[in-house]
C-alpha cells in the first residue's frame, strides 16, 4: 500500500508538531471497515489560542513580502503536492473513503487552487479615481485582512483546505485551520508539505480536535482573527455567524445545498444520464453541489428513469484501496441512517425503488446507489439535503413548473439542467435562484470559476479572480493640497 512515508498525528502550530496539553488523542477511522488508522492530538480552546497567537506574530513579516515572493512559496508547495499525488490520494481515500480515482482527482483539484492563487496574488490591483474636488487625488490599495480562521469539512479533506488557505496566503494573511475531525490526516500532510516548501513558521497552523464548540469559540471570539471562512452545514454556518457578530468578522460561508437537476423533453437523454451520474453519485452523493432532486418532464420521465436506473445499477461499491470501484462508503453510521430515513419516508408516501434502496450487508458504511420514482415535492427527500447516493425523480409538465419547483427551497447553491433549446437555456439559466448553473454539464467545479451560493447557501465566492478578494480590505487614500 503506497501511503506517505510519515502519517502525521500531532497538530501543527508555529512550525512545531504539538500534542494536546493534556496529551489526549482521538481515533481516526477508515469508513470502509471501521478500523482505526491513527490516533490524533485532541486539542481544545487553549491550544487554539496558541495557534491564533502564532498566526498573529507571523503576520507582519508574511504580509511585508512582495506578492511575487509569496507566489514563489506557493508554487513550491504546489509542486510538492503534485509530486506526492499518489500517496496523498491513498491517504485521502483511507480516511474519507472515496474511490481512489476520485481522490487522485481531488489532489490535483486541490493543488490547482494553490497554483491559481499564486498568480492571482500578483494581480490585486488598486484604483485611481477621478476626484470631484480640485487639488485632490483619490486612489485605493488592497491589503491583507489579517489572521484568518478556516473550518473545513470531511467530504473534500484536501481541496476545501487549499481553496481557502491558498488565497489567504497569497493575499498576505496568516491562517489557523481546523479540519474536520473525521479527516485530519490530509490536512496535516498539507501542513508538512507547506513547511517543506519553506512557508515560514506560524503562517499556516492546523488545530486538530473533536471539541468543535471550544475550538470554534476561540476562533470566533478572538479579536485577533479578522476573518472566518467555513464550509459545512447551514445550521452550523448560522451559529458561526452569530458568534462572529461580537467582533464583526468578515465571513465566507459555503453552506448546504438542495440542487435541482432538470431534464427537459428536448434534452439528449444519454447525455443527461451521464451528467446525472456525475452530479449525483460523485463521492457517493456526499458533496454540497450534488443533485438532490431530479426534475424530469412528463413526456421523457419513463425513458429517462429507465436509462438512469440501468446505469446506476452498474456502479460498484467497495473499499478504495482494494479495487477499481465507483462508489465508496458514507462517512459514518449517522449518514447511512439519514439516507435510509429519506428512502423510507419516500416509500411510505408512494415512491418506488427502481434500483438499490438499502445498505450493503458488509463491513463499513456502504449504501446501494439508488433511484426512486414517483417522488413528490412534499416528501422529506425533496426538502432536505440527503448527502448520499439516492436519485429521487420528480415529474413536471411545463417549463414554468420546473422553475417553480427548482426554486422552492431555502438553498441556492447549484443547479443543473439539460435542454437543446437556446431560448429555453437562456430563460431557465436566468430564472434559477442559485449561485452556479450547469447547463448540459454535470461537473461545474474548477479553480478558475467562482464557487458559491445565494439565499441560505452562503456568502462570498471561492476560486476564480474573485476568490482572493474576500481575504483583502480596500483602503481609500485621499491626497490633498496638490495644487
Amino acid at each position: 500500500m503506497m501511503l506517505p512515508e510519515v502519517i502525521y498525528r500531532q497538530a501543527f502550530i508555529n512550525g512545531q508538531w504539538c500534542d494536546a496539553q493534556d496529551k489526549s488523542t482521538y481515533p481516526v477511522n477508515n469508513p470502509a471497515n471501521g478500523e482505526v488508522i491513527a490516533h490524533v492530538s485532541n486539542l481544545g480552546e487553549a491550544e487554539t489560542l496558541e495557534a491564533i497567537d502564532a498566526a498573529r506574530q507571523a503576520l507582519p513579516a508574511w504580509q511585508k513580502l512582495t506578492a511575487k515572493q509569496r507566489s514563489q512559496y506557493l508554487q513550491t508547495w504546489y509542486q510538492l503536492i503534485v509530486e506526492q499525488q499518489e500517496p496523498l490520494a491513498r491517504l485521502l481515500s483511507l480516511e474519507q473513503g472515496k474511490p481512489l480515482a476520485e481522490s487522485r482527482g481531488e489532489i490535483l483539484y486541490g493543488a490547482s487552487f494553490i497554483e491559481w492563487f499564486a498568480e492571482e496574488g500578483k494581480r490585486t490591483y488598486g484604483e485611481t479615481i477621478p476626484s470631484p474636488l480640485p487639488g485632490r487625488r483619490i486612489t485605493t490599495i488592497k491589503q491583507p485582512i489579517g489572521v484568518v480562521a478556516a473550518i473545513t469539512p470531511w467530504n473534500f479533506p484536501n481541496a476545501m483546505i487549499t481553496r481557502k488557505v491558498a488565497p489567504a496566503l497569497a493575499a498576505g494573511c496568516t491562517v489557523v485551520l481546523k479540519p474536520a475531525p473525521e479527516t485530519p490526516l490530509s490536512a496535516l500532510i498539507l501542513a508538512a508539505l507547506a513547511q517543506k516548501a519553506g512557508i515560514p513558521d506560524g503562517v499556516f497552523n492546523v488545530v486538530t480536535g473533536t471539541d468543535a464548540v471550544a475550538i470554534g469559540r476561540a476562533l470566533t471570539q478572538s479579536p485577533v482573527v479578522r476573518k472566518l471562512s467555513f464550509t459545512g452545514s447551514t445550521h452550523v454556518g448560522k451559529l458561526l455567524m452569530a458568534q462572529c457578530a461580537s467582533t464583526v468578522k468578515k465571513m465566507s460561508l459555503e453552506l448546504g445545498g438542495n440542487a435541482p437537476f432538470i431534464v427537459f423533453d428536448d434534452a439528449n437523454l444519454d447525455a443527461a444520464v451521464t451528467g446525472a451520474l456525475t452530479a449525483k453519485f460523485r463521492n457517493s452523493g456526499q458533496t454540497c453541489v450534488c443533485a438532490n432532486r431530479l426534475l424530469v418532464q412528463d413526456s421523457v420521465y419513463d425513458a429517462f428513469s429507465q436509462k438512469l436506473a440501468k446505469a446506476v445499477a452498474t456502479l460498484q461499491a467497495g473499499p478504495a484501496l482494494e479495487g477499481e470501484f465507483q462508489q465508496g462508503p458514507l462517512i459514518n453510521a449517522a449518514a447511512v441512517a439519514k439516507v435510509q430515513s429519506h428512502i423510507d419516508d419516500a416509500k411510505q408516501h408512494g415512491a418506488q425503488v427502481l434500483t438499490g434502496g438499502q445498505p450493503y450487508l458488509q463491513d463499513g458504511f456502504f449504501f446501494q446507489p439508488t433511484v426512486l420514482t414517483g417522488v413528490t415535492e412534499n416528501m422529506l427527500i425533496a426538502n432536505e439535503e440527503t448527502f448520499g447516493p439516492v436519485a429521487p425523480l420528480i415529474r413536471f409538465h411545463t417549463e414554468e413548473q420546473a422553475i417553480q419547483l427548482a426554486n422552492q427551497t431555502e438553498s441556492g447553491l447549484a443547479a443543473y439542467f439539460y435542454s437543446r433549446d437556446i431560448g429555453r437555456i437562456v430563460r431557465v439559466a436566468e430564472a434559477l435562484e442559485c449561485g452556479m448553473v450547469g447547463i448540459n454539464e454535470g461537473a461545474i467545479s474548477n479553480e478558475s470559476a467562482p464557487f458559491g451560493g445565494i439565499k441560505q447557501s452562503g456568502l462570498g465566492r471561492e476560486g476564480s479572480r474573485h476568490g482572493i478578494e474576500d481575504y483583502m480590505e480596500i483602503k481609500y487614500l485621499c491626497f490633498g493640497s496638490l495644487d
